[in-house]
């Protein structure tokens, strides 16, 4: 059984430490793509061999062996499975959007609410984006000006709705670490 405490050595794990939010940080196209939705895009190997890269490093922080189950050092590292890392980075980048202060190549994102005649449905009274029609379901839906507005539709009305930046990532990040892990009561 896995005992969830620091680490005794502080020299190879603090320095692996350092290098893992990189292995599935960038919210780039190709890494939204590798999210398995509805459409096919990227295969799902490459999401197997970014989320070794993350068992890895946790292994070697904890000094576990291989046939060690990772489950539960993952989850007192307070590290998210690769999906919900590259949700969570498309969905700060489409706060940011919606905020005004992320980069302007990224264009705007519509809400529902602005559409003309959307004001007296139920719907207008959401904070959900508009995502458009694509062509190609292997470039297009790996697009930010879709995945951005997919990723947000499904967080919940409270996480949405969040006054600042860092009461925002904190809400997502809890939301979706309950996602990855459901079965496990964080330390």
């Amino acid at each position: 059984m896995f005992c969830c405490t620091t680490p005794t050595t502080s020299d190879p794990p603090l320095g692996a430490a350092s290098y893992v939010p990189v292995a599935g940080g960038h919210p780039g196209a190709i890494q939204v793509g590798l999210r398995k939705r509805r459409t096919g895009c990227l295969p799902a190997y490459l999401v197997r061999r970014l989320q070794s890269v993350l068992n890895a490093a946790a292994r070697l922080i904890y000094c576990m062996r291989s046939a060690d189950h990772i489950t539960d050092a993952l989850a007192c590292l307070l590290w998210l499975r690769v999906p919900e890392r590259i949700d969570f980075k498309v969905a700060v980048l489409t706060y940011k959007v919606l905020l005004g202060s992320a980069p302007r190549y990224l264009g705007t994102l519509v809400p529902v609410a602005n559409l003309p005649g959307r004001r007296t449905l139920r719907s207008g009274g959401t904070s959900r984006l508009i995502m458009p029609s694509v062509r190609r379901s292997t470039v297009g839906d790996r697009a930010f000006s879709v995945a951005g507005p997919r990723v947000w539709n499904t967080l919940p009305e409270e996480i949405t709705t969040s006054q600042s930046l860092p009461t925002y990532r904190h809400q997502l990040k809890t939301w979706l670490f309950r996602k990855s892990y459901p079965d496990i009561i964080t330390c």
